[in-house]
């Protein structure tokens, strides 16, 4: 049977299996300053050193996590915390409105709960953001926004956003800006410091790995 959802998840590529299955059998807790637990943090880190290399990226600013949604919430929440504690008028919250439910029920949880007023970013009929756009939106007030979240690429309609363009114009202002990047990873060229990005979520079960694994 041919399967054909590989933008829902992919199936565990042979090699990753084995690296999995082999790390499985290995006992140590990787902080614990014993043998074992010197090697299970050798594994962490040398993992961590690799997913670094391959998104543009320095070891110490990658994070890994339980998955896609739990990196996603941490980015969006953790954003909008540290912008608006450092100055209360920091409140708005920009966000593409075909992001994947994970930043939206996010960005939803941030309204609901800590006071964000969200306002979706317009889309050209392909779902795509524009800088321009982006630009207007801020220009409304740009001291009351706390940061922005447009996803990279749309696990729906496979619509790639102008994500480096829409960081510049972040960065005018000041601006965090984070991206989904589960879908794109493995598939584009998502180097993180070339972006511009102040967070990026990335996920292994897109690219061939096991779920519950996910890096920010």
């Amino acid at each position: 049977m041919a399967y054909l959802d590989h933008a829902a998840t992919t199936p565990m590529l042979p090699e990753a299996i084995e690296a999995m299955t082999a790390q499985l059998s290995v006992t140590g807790n990787a902080s614990s300053l014993h043998a074992a637990g010197r090697r299970a943090r050798r594994t962490v880190e040398e993992s961590r050193e690799t997913l670094a290399d391959s998104l543009g990226a320095r070891p110490s600013e990658v994070v890994f996590t339980s998955g896609g949604t739990e990196a996603d919430n941490l980015a969006v929440k953790g954003l909008y915390w540290s912008r608006r504690d450092a100055d209360p008028r920091r409140t708005r919250v920009l966000a593409g409105p075909v992001e994947h439910h994970a930043v939206l029920d996010a960005v939803d949880w941030l309204a609901e709960h800590e006071g964000a007023t969200v306002d979706y970013l317009p889309v050209d009929r392909y779902g795509r953001v524009h800088p321009e756009d982006l630009r207007e939106a801020i220009l409304r007030n740009p001291d009351d926004v706390a940061m922005i979240t447009v996803m990279w690429a749309n696990n729906e309609i496979g619509t790639i956003m102008p994500v480096r363009e829409l960081a510049s114009v972040a960065a005018e202002f000041g601006i965090p800006m984070h991206a989904d990047a589960v879908q794109a990873f493995g598939q584009l060229e998502v180097g993180f410091a070339a972006s511009g990005l102040a967070a990026m979520t990335v996920s292994g079960h897109k690219i061939g790995g096991p779920f519950g694994i996910g890096a920010l």
